[in-house]
């Protein structure tokens, strides 16, 4: 992983677990000092989680972290999300190698671990990871790259942690499911999965 994503990955660690909160200015300087790089890097990490929906950046005002969603634009959002991902499990059907079905059942032990150790940072990285795999077999980066800046945003108004008895067991149905070739069940499991 290079010097910029390893500090991309941190912002976004420290934006999940609300360390940075919204709104929250950001000074390049300062985080050029953290991370002991130069200003370049640090304005390109900017630019790219500017892109994920992360942070907002504004000529001559710097970056910031991005704004708490409007609840109109999160239940759009969240429909459109559900819209991507339903189109990706219709993409996966019978495309999924056993090999892929066992990578997501490693994803799913990582959750479970994640939970155990109550890092709620880490549960919200891997379930992020469990869907942009099936995004990704389903259609690449260009999907992924439609589909991320929406996951992204609403993590910043994100409140639903359940237990983690529900959590990975919503992200097994939808592997049993693909396991089963049963599209129509993936589909229902994955719109109650995201809500």
């Amino acid at each position: 992983m290079s010097v910029k994503d390893q500090i991309a990955e941190q912002i976004r660690s420290d934006i999940i677990a609300g360390d940075l909160a919204p709104n929250t200015k950001l000074n390049e300087k300062e985080m050029a000092d953290r991370f002991g790089v130069s200003r370049g890097p640090i304005r390109d990490v900017i630019l790219q989680l500017s892109k994920e929906g992360l942070l907002i950046s504004k000529n001559n005002c710097g970056a910031s972290v991005n704004s708490v969603l409007d609840p109109k634009i999160q239940k759009l959002m969240i429909k459109l999300r559900r819209d991507i991902e339903v189109f990706a499990i219709e993409q996966l059907k019978d495309k999924l190698t056993a090999r892929e079905l066992a990578d997501l059942d490693t994803i799913l032990e990582q959750l479970q671990s994640a939970f155990d150790k109550e890092d709620y940072t880490e549960v919200t990285k891997i379930d992020i990871s469990f869907h942009k795999y099936l995004i990704n077999k389903a259609g690449g980066d260009e999907l992924v790259n439609i589909w991320y800046p929406y996951v992204m945003r609403m993590r910043l108004n994100y409140k639903r942690i359940t237990s983690s008895a529900e959590c990975v067991a919503e992200h097994k149905l939808i592997v049993d499911a693909l396991k089963n070739a049963d599209i129509p069940a993936a589909i229902k499991a994955t719109k109650s999965n995201i809500r």
